[in-house]
């Protein structure tokens, strides 16, 4: 082809041809890039994407949320990146959901009035209501969502009149700083004297037996029994002692108190001196605990058992959800002088807890419905002295959660990511040691050595 002056001239207009479109084209997807947003999860378990039943759950939630993660803002800790991607997957099928992040050391007063306990904690704000998440996974965010969506007061009724703890009281042994925590999660405490109001409220979602000082009168033990009876949820916290007047309702469940007190050694690690605080750091799986992993501890707690005779002919499933230490026992004598273990003592471990449930049909016409008590042998670990050592918070809202019917949320299994872990015997790792980190980088250096000689010659 010859080349001639109007050849050139083409040529040359062919590539500023070339050149603009290419850049036009690549302004145009730039833009397109800035105003659309394609997310594709080629994860073998989908570990990126929100499952279905979230997804539907978000179709159903009408309304602004709100989201706050009290998360530190640093570089080194990368709590907001990966508290801003979960997010961002919800924030994806539900556009009005808004988040915002705040830094716990700028804003310690705010902060501590909301109780928050550990570095990335979320506040979830929905109608006025507020639900927080502390493990930042979806089960544990959809399940806070489903919470807030439900609405309504959640109604517990505290039994008064018998020298009981209360709900809102500000003395040392009362419930109010525990329960002022959760009256911003749909949960209502009511006081009730069953001689004053002989009837527990139909829309209860549970009755509150807190501690009672003085013994109950039969009628008032009567109207207890029968709300058990018919399907009603109860939350029975006793201190060692008397049961007052509650044998019988002791015996409807089939359950023993264990007089005494449980002393547990292991509390000097913690520098307790006194023994009768009992710790439990090691919990059976029960639907209760959930994911907790702090240790709880128990001031002067006392023993729970089943009774004698056919557990298989009980009608109720009876889970023991506290145990103290194996290395503890009940002490039915005097706390006098050193304590040991003595004949007539009982060998831990030993329940301070016991959850118990049933199917029951409180209409003829209706399914049966599951009825849900939990007897706790320690009235002190929820009360405003000791509300804040370790995990004590937490499983109180815990067992708050599961007598009121509030753990049945969607259940979202976890989702291992199969690519991301490789297991190695120890002589393939050597191998794979040698060969990467010596064999090769010595191959390289000879082969390069041998190279730059041979050039040096030429």
């Amino acid at each position: 082809m010859e080349v001639t002056q109007k050849s050139r001239n083409q040529f040359r207009y062919q590539n500023i041809a070339f050149v603009s479109l290419f850049l036009t084209a690549m302004i145009m997807l730039a833009t397109l890039t800035n105003k659309y947003k394609v997310e594709m999860d080629w994860t073998a378990t989908g570990r990126n994407t929100l499952s279905a039943a979230t997804i539907e759950l978000l179709k159903r939630i009408p309304g602004q949320v709100l989201i706050t993660s009290y998360a530190t803002d640093s570089e080194l800790i990368p709590i907001r990146k990966k508290a801003g991607e979960m997010l961002d997957r919800y924030r994806k099928h539900k556009t009005d959901i808004e988040y915002v992040f705040i830094d716990p050391n700028t804003e310690p007063d705010l902060v501590r009035a909301l109780g928050i306990q550990v570095d990335g904690e979320l506040v979830i704000e929905y109608q006025g209501r507020r639900e927080h998440v502390q493990h930042l996974t979806e089960e544990n965010i959809t399940n806070a969502l489903h919470r807030l969506l439900r609405g309504g007061e959640r109604k517990l009724i505290f039994l008064t009149g018998h020298g009981e703890r209360q709900a809102n009281g500000r003395a040392n042994h009362d419930y109010g700083t525990f329960f002022n925590k959760l009256a911003g999660r749909g949960l209502q405490t009511i006081s009730q004297a069953l001689i004053e109001k002989p009837q527990v409220p139909a829309d209860a979602a549970a009755l509150v037996v807190a501690s009672p000082q003085v013994k109950l009168l039969d009628g008032e033990v009567k109207l207890i029994r029968d709300y058990v009876k018919q399907g009603g949820n109860l939350l029975w916290i006793i201190d060692p002692g008397e049961p007052h007047g509650l044998d019988k309702l002791a015996d409807d469940l089939g359950i023993e108190i264990l007089p005494g007190l449980v002393i547990d050694r292991t509390t000097e690690l913690l520098g307790i001196s006194d023994p009768s605080f009992a710790i439990v750091a090691e919990y059976p799986a029960h639907p209760i605990i959930g994911n907790l992993t702090y240790l709880t501890i128990y001031p002067r707690a006392c023993g729970l058992q089943k009774k004698g005779g056919d557990p298989a002919r009980s009608e109720w499933d009876i889970a023991r959800f506290l145990n103290s230490a194996p290395n503890s026992w009940v002490e039915t004598g005097p706390l006098k002088g050193g304590l040991t273990f003595d004949k007539g003592d009982i060998k831990g471990p030993v329940s301070i807890g016991l959850a118990l449930s049933r199917e029951v049909k409180r209409g003829k016409d209706e399914k049966p419905i599951e009825q849900r008590i939990v007897v706790l042998c320690d009235g002190d670990f929820l009360s405003n002295t000791y509300l804040g050592n370790h995990g004590n918070q937490k499983m109180g809202e815990n067992i708050i959660n599961w007598v009121n019917h509030d753990d049945s949320f969607i259940d979202i299994p976890s989702r291992i990511a199969a690519d991301k872990e490789i297991n190695l015997s120890q002589g393939l790792a050597i191998t794979i040691a040698l060969l990467f980190l010596i064999l090769l980088p010595l191959a390289l250096l000879i082969s390069g050595v041998m190279i730059w000689m041979k050039r040096r010659k030429q």
